[in-house]
């Protein structure tokens, strides 16, 4: 017999689980931002005329790419902390700190890179 999973979407986000489920939601909500954009890109490049105009809009909007860049940067990094942690096993009593540390170097470089999208599409 399965289990009963009656969960509503509302209480879900309210989870608080382990430290890293933040983390680990956005690492996948990152994983299909890539995808989305990948696909998208072979669309574009498959089809031609309106179409390919449209799909050639849609990546080329500087809201996306700030969208993208937040699913790329973030998923590398997350990532890169997964690696650490799992190359060495004694690392994962300070899993905190490392969510901690992955935020801090975040941050900063992701709201860099905005600052540059926005500049660049506005004409800056």
């Amino acid at each position: 017999m399965g289990l009963k999973r009656d969960v509503s979407l509302s209480a879900g986000l309210r989870y608080k689980g382990p430290a890293g489920y933040p983390t680990f939601i956005l690492h996948r909500i990152g994983g299909l931002g890539m995808a989305t954009f990948i696909t998208i890109h072979i669309l574009a490049s498959f089809t031609g005329g309106k179409t390919g105009a449209f799909f050639n809009a849609i990546y080329e909007n500087w809201m996306f790419q700030i969208f993208i860049f937040f699913c790329v940067l973030f998923h590398a990094i997350n990532g890169l902390r997964i690696t650490i942690l799992d190359l060495w096993p004694k690392l994962l009593d300070y899993q905190k700190e490392a969510i901690w540390i992955e935020w801090t170097v975040f941050i900063p470089l992701f709201g860099i890179s905005v600052l540059a999208i926005i500049s660049t599409a506005w004409g800056g």
